[in-house]
Parts: C-alpha cells; sequence; structure tokens
C-alpha cells in the first residue's frame, strides 16, 4: 500500500474518530436491501431532526471507534454497515430509526450508544418511545398548570357557593 493511501486511510479514521467524540449519539443500522426511495426519506426524515446517516467502511470504524474509547461497538462493524450521527438531540436518531425499521423489515438497528454510554438494542428501544423535546415541554408545562387549575376551579366554586347562598 502506499504511503498516499495509508495516509488517506488514517485521515479518514481521524475524521470518524472526531464524529464519534462530536456526537452525543452514534447509532450503527444494517441498511442492505433498502430501496433508494426509503434509503432517500430515511435521510430526509434524519437530517429534518439535525441527524448525518453515514456508510462507513468497517475496518475505518472499528479504528475509529477504538480511537474514540468505544472499542465496544468493535463488535456491531460487521457486514454493511451505516452510522447515524447526532450532535443535538440524544433521542432523534432512535426514533426515527426505529420508526423506519418497524416499517421496513430491510433496516435493522445493530447497536450504538446515547448520550456517550452505550446502549443495547432493548434500551434504544426504549430511548425512541419518549416523545421529542416538544412533547416533553408541552408535558411539563402541562403539569406546572395543572396547581394552578385547580386553584382557579377552587376559587370559582367558593364564588358560586356564594351567588348560590346570595339568591337563596
Amino acid at each position: 500500500m502506499s504511503e498516499a493511501s495509508v495516509a488517506l486511510k488514517a485521515q479518514q479514521v481521524a475524521e470518524v474518530a472526531d464524529k464519534f467524540k462530536d456526537a452525543t449519539t452514534a447509532l450503527v443500522v444494517d441498511v442492505r436491501g433498502l430501496t433508494v426511495d426509503e434509503s432517500n426519506s430515511l435521510r430526509a426524515d434524519l437530517r429534518k431532526e439535525g441527524v448525518q446517516l453515514k456508510v462507513i467502511k468497517n475496518k475505518v470504524l472499528t479504528r475509529a471507534a477504538e480511537a474514540a474509547d468505544y472499542a465496544e461497538l468493535n463488535d456491531l462493524f460487521a457486514g454493511p454497515s451505516a452510522i447515524a450521527f447526532s450532535d443535538e438531540d440524544a433521542i432523534a436518531p432512535a426514533r426515527v430509526l426505529k420508526k423506519y425499521a418497524d416499517e421496513i423489515d430491510a433496516l435493522e438497528i445493530k447497536g450504538g450508544f446515547v448520550d456517550g454510554k452505550v446502549a443495547s438494542i432493548e434500551e434504544i428501544n426504549k430511548y425512541a418511545s419518549l416523545p421529542d423535546r416538544d412533547g416533553l415541554l408541552s408535558m411539563l408545562l402541562s403539569t406546572l398548570q395543572a396547581p394552578i387549575r385547580n386553584v382557579a376551579y377552587a376559587i370559582n366554586a367558593v364564588k358560586d357557593a356564594k351567588d348560590e347562598a346570595a339568591e337563596a
């Protein structure tokens, strides 16, 4: 192998290792058997969530994972692999990929890490069932408004009771 080829591969490994280090979540998937339309749709939905899906050679992934202290993922890099990187929303890749995996038999989530911790398929599926950021904020707001709403109902009930007593 020529020195230029070795240097190019080393550069690829360094770039992917940086992606691993910068990512909050990286999930490894097998995309073998997806049609072009399915693949394009998947990539578009991932992009909307700020997630990059890259097909990278397993040898490069293996070396990059080791360089980024994610050597535990090396068993996942068998057969054709694509990896979804997210440095914004830790749950978005799991949610989008799980949705597609449920609809398309050809897509298989192999594993990965979420928020810097290696996660099993079961854990990834649990993360995927969580609502998105807007949904969580809506739930929080509803929870915070409940006590105020109850006080308002109580005050209104006292007012209505006094009005009825005054009419009688």
